[in-house]
């Protein structure tokens, strides 16, 4: 009898394991994140929230797509209007001098500089137009990545007939880097910039590329795969903290890996997650885009911030 109900426990505990993983309930390391902390929204409303990114000054920049506008939030203020037309904007970021990079639907690559003035840095590939600039990720040395799937055009639109990584460098020279991914999404760099990780929001996984001292790509692979129900999100905006760890949209909120590909846990998120951001002072805090809202969770471990080399 007591051999009977052990293999009828071993039995559960193994039935237990599997409902744990399929239901996405992986507990975050306490070094990641404090136990019961759960994100916090600030404001909602809006049409389709992407492309967080943190200001030092003490501000939140974001995207809303289909109002072709970039808000600006602040503590203990209702968000204002940053920039309106805005060419459908999707991913933002910072450069090494604290100017606004975005990524825009209207198939432009831009640059707000300190007078308000907008640079278009990109907008055409050998002549042909681009499919609509998704997510961008700056080095150090000054030159900015981005993705270019076909989210904000029509398939006849389409001139280039692949969607492509980008490297653009400061003298204005763009250079495609990867034409096989099916749809490049999200892209972020190790701390030490000899990693470059960029999602595919149709395969559900997230590739690693080795970046070479020439700033090319080499040996991709598959890091992570997030399978799930794609109606609660799929791998898109990406950011990496500065031990090495990779936070990603995913099916049910943001899941959260290893160096090694390792799943640590995953943030619950009310709404489909677009997009993540490192925000405040020390960066511990998770700034999130999804659905029709922006939430933030503070976290234990500070993230990259645009353009530094972390290490």
């Amino acid at each position: 009898m007591a051999l009977q109900q052990l293999r009828v426990c071993s039995l559960l505990i193994s039935l237990l394991i599997v409902q744990q993983s399929c239901g996405n309930t992986y507990a975050l390391p306490p070094a990641i994140i404090d136990n019961n902390t759960k994100v916090e929204k600030l404001s909602d409303g809006f049409k389709f929230t992407e492309g967080p990114v943190w200001n030092p000054s003490g501000f939140l920049l974001f995207s809303d797509i289909p109002a072709d506008t970039i808000y600006k939030w602040a503590p203990n203020r209702k968000p204002s209007i940053f920039r309106r037309p805005a060419g459908n904007p999707n991913g933002n970021t910072l450069d090494k001098e604290g100017r606004l990079i975005t990524a825009q639907h209207n198939r432009q690559l831009t640059r707000t500089e300190k007078n308000g003035k907008i640079t278009i840095l990109a907008e055409r590939y050998q002549g042909k137009r681009l499919n609509s600039p998704n997510d961008i990720a700056v080095k150090s040395d000054g030159s900015i990545y981005f993705t270019d799937p076909p989210y904000g055009i029509k398939k006849e639109q389409e001139e280039l007939g692949f969607y492509g990584i980008y490297r653009w460098k400061p003298d204005g020279t763009l250079t495609l880097l990867n034409k096989e991914m099916v749809r490049p999404n999200g892209i972020a760099f190790s701390p030490d910039e000899k990693k470059l990780y960029v999602s595919d929001s149709e395969k559900l996984h997230i590739r690693v590329f080795d970046v070479q001292p020439d700033g090319t790509l080499t040996n991709s692979k598959v890091f992570a795969e997030l399978a799930g129900p794609t109606d609660k999100g799929v791998p898109d905006g990406m950011k990496v903290d500065t031990k090495g760890n990779i936070y990603c949209s995913g099916s049910g909120g943001i899941w959260i890996f290893s160096p090694a590909g390792q799943l640590l846990g995953k943030i619950a998120v009310p709404q489909s997650v677009t997009n993540l951001a490192w925000g405040d002072k020390d960066y511990k805090t998770l700034y999130i885009t999804a659905g029709n809202s922006i939430y933030r969770i503070p976290v234990n471990i500070a993230g990259v911030r645009p353009g530094q080399n972390n290490l």
